[in-house]
């Protein structure tokens, strides 16, 4: 009898153990305690495309070592004549001092959102939009002066190794796709807070999330610049 009773109990203790342990996972309560369910879906969003940059720079820097014609010396195609002189890399300088002036203004927005300053966090969200644009418009210029007047092309280049164009399209293309979206989102959540939706809902975690995506975009910058104009 003893017998029967425990063989009885313990698939039900091995059942309530699997119920108890699948509640736990499936509850973000749980297992991310004290997190905001978006702030986590915005970071393994942002792990994933780490993986994918993280592809890009290495397929990049594995390219570069491997052509077999002369790589272009970045610091002369990229570079800007004033007064007849040219500047090597005056304008990816430019790019990049906007690109992360954006984050001190969307740190101050995400500051100003929980303290539920809505006039100050949305017009910082918006300066923050405008330098993104700003971003994205010197880099249609880039691609402009790259294709109509040095004649590079994702499958050609004149300057040397064709591998050349097809990296660079691809990288700064996908980086820039980025920051257009991230505009975008910025600019919606901006006009959200504007009108006061997260008042009334009393949670201004949009905010601090399209922070994270900008940081984000922000960092990887960074290393395109790194990787890619100065080495």
């Amino acid at each position: 009898m003893d017998h029967v009773t425990t063989s009885q109990l313990e698939p039900r203790d091995a059942a309530q153990g699997i119920q108890s342990i699948a509640a736990d996972w499936s509850a973000d309560q749980e297992v991310f305690r004290h997190t905001h369910w978006g702030k986590a879906m915005m970071w393994i969003f942002l792990l994933s495309d780490t993986f994918i940059f993280s592809c890009f720079l290495t397929a990049y820097m594995t390219m570069r070592a491997s052509a077999s014609l002369p790589w272009p010396n970045t610091a002369e195609v990229f570079a800007l004549s004033f007064g007849g002189e040219p500047i090597p890399l005056i304008l990816i300088a430019i790019m990049t001092f906007v690109l992360i002036s954006s984050s001190g203004t969307m740190a101050l927005a995400v500051n100003y959102g929980y303290r539920g300053d809505r006039r100050k966090t949305a017009a910082l969200m918006f300066a923050t939009a405008l330098f993104g644009a700003t971003f994205v418009g010197m880099q249609a210029f880039e691609w402009t002066k790259l294709i109509v007047e040095e004649g590079v092309r994702p499958w050609a280049n004149p300057m040397g190794a064709p591998q050349f164009g097809a990296s660079f399209f691809m990288i700064t293309g996908f980086h820039g796709l980025h920051v257009t979206c991230g505009v975008i989102m910025l600019l919606i959540v901006a006009t959200l807070v504007l009108r006061g939706h997260y008042d009334r809902k009393g949670d201004y975690s949009a905010v601090e999330i399209a922070g994270l995506y900008w940081h984000f975009v922000d960092l990887v910058w960074v290393f395109i610049f790194a990787f890619f104009y100065l080495w």
